[in-house]
């Protein structure tokens, strides 16, 4: 484009000193080169002024010129100021954001196939996921989540909420199967400590017992009997040994609520589980087995696609998308957050865009800022040129009527 205005303004010279040549031969060269003149002039002076901004024309030390480069400072700070004032004070950004649906806009993105195929952005999720997941220190993070879990817990009394699931449980019928499953691991215990039972029964038979081996008819009697108990509890719902152990369920529940020694018991034995170090060891394989779960997962799958990360993206957009209650909640905090950012951080960012301006050199800021807007400033030359030549014509003929 500067090419293009500067070639223009040698074709006006070209015209001038062709149709100066021949004026007298009829009045149409008058014409030409009265156009010619003023569009040249007109080129001429539009070069100057936008040369004048960003360094001096023909390097002549011309006052008001190389105007962006000697006032970089200058326009850093009014830069940074305008940018406050009109785009980061809480009520514009307050305002702006209340216009938007920006989780109904980001809900649709997530939930819409097209973009879940031709996007980059589940693939570039699932990487920054990993990177974030291989970074994280195992054993400080570890020590960080086990360390917090530990302190909560401290503080919680947990005998009461214990007690008031219980009662829960009971009151819902919920606790059946646990009775059930209760009965099951009595049967799979006795199974595995028969020759438990059998030894103890022989060691408190008599000798007439044992020698005549009634003890050992004795011990399948009991081990026989047992099995058939805990049989018909488990087949028989209304069992009296059920209402036993309900009956023990509802006590332990009340004791967990109201009983101050056994509340003792129940926060001593959790502060010696908390503080035994196997805790710590177990957390510590959990935490690891999960993340290298989670990178596995996402590995495998690509990070997006039809993978679970981005069935997860899936469904978030399509929640955002549907649920205008969920809308309006994102959208108001991130109102919130912006309006925050805006308050709290907007004079460190437009002091950030002053500083980095004034750091730049002349010659920097001089080529960032005609390389942005340098291809219009030369089609104002253009214009120059031709508005120059046309006033130049219009000029001419008025002289030829009036004369």
């Amino acid at each position: 484009m500067r090419r293009t205005a500067t070639g223009l303004i040698v074709l006006m010279a070209g015209l001038f000193l062709l149709s100066g040549r021949y004026l007298d031969l009829h009045p149409a060269w008058g014409y030409l080169h009265a156009f010619a003149e003023a569009a040249m002039v007109g080129g001429l002076a539009d070069w100057f002024a936008v040369t004048a901004l960003f360094r001096r024309p023909l390097g002549l030390p011309i006052p008001h010129t190389a105007i962006i480069p000697e006032n970089k400072d200058r326009i850093a700070d009014t830069m940074a100021q305008f940018l406050r004032e009109n785009f980061l004070t809480p009520a514009v950004v307050g305002r702006r954001m209340g216009t938007m649906n920006l989780a109904k806009a980001v809900g649709s993105y997530l939930a819409d196939p097209k973009s879940a195929r031709d996007s980059r952005i589940r693939a570039g999720a699932g990487e920054l996921a990993i990177e974030v997941l291989q970074s994280l220190d195992p054993d400080r993070l570890g020590g960080q989540v086990r360390g917090g879990i530990k302190a909560q817990l401290e503080k919680l009394d947990i005998a009461p909420l214990l007690g008031g699931m219980l009662e829960a449980m009971i009151a819902d019928g919920r606790h059946k199967p646990l009775i059930d499953k209760i009965i099951r691991w009595a049967g799979l215990v006795l199974e595995d400590n028969e020759t438990l039972v059998r030894d103890m029964v022989h060691k408190r038979a008599n000798a007439v017992l044992r020698f005549t081996g009634l003890d050992e008819r004795l011990a399948n009697s009991v081990i026989d009997g047992l099995y058939k108990l805990l049989a018909e509890v488990l087949v028989d719902p209304e069992h009296p040994l059920r209402d036993k152990i309900e009956e023990g369920l509802q006590e332990l529940a009340k004791g967990l609520r109201e009983d101050p020694e056994m509340q003792e018991r129940v926060e001593r034995m959790k502060r010696e589980l908390l503080n035994n170090p196997a805790i710590g060891d177990w957390w510590q394989g959990v935490w690891e087995r999960l993340r290298a779960g989670l990178i596995k997962s996402i590995r495998s799958n690509g990070g997006a696609g039809e993978g679970y990360l981005g069935e997860t993206l899936g469904e978030l957009g399509a929640a955002l998308r549907d649920d205008e209650r969920l809308q309006r909640q994102v959208n108001r905090f991130a109102r919130r957050t912006a309006v925050g950012i805006a308050t709290r951080y907007g004079d460190q960012i437009v002091r950030l865009v002053s500083e980095t301006v004034k750091r730049w050199d002349a010659q920097t800021i001089t080529d960032r800022v005609e390389g942005a807007v340098g291809r219009d400033l030369q089609f104002i030359r253009i214009n120059g040129t031709m508005v120059g030549g046309l006033v130049g014509l219009t000029l001419h003929f008025l002289s030829e009527t009036i004369g």
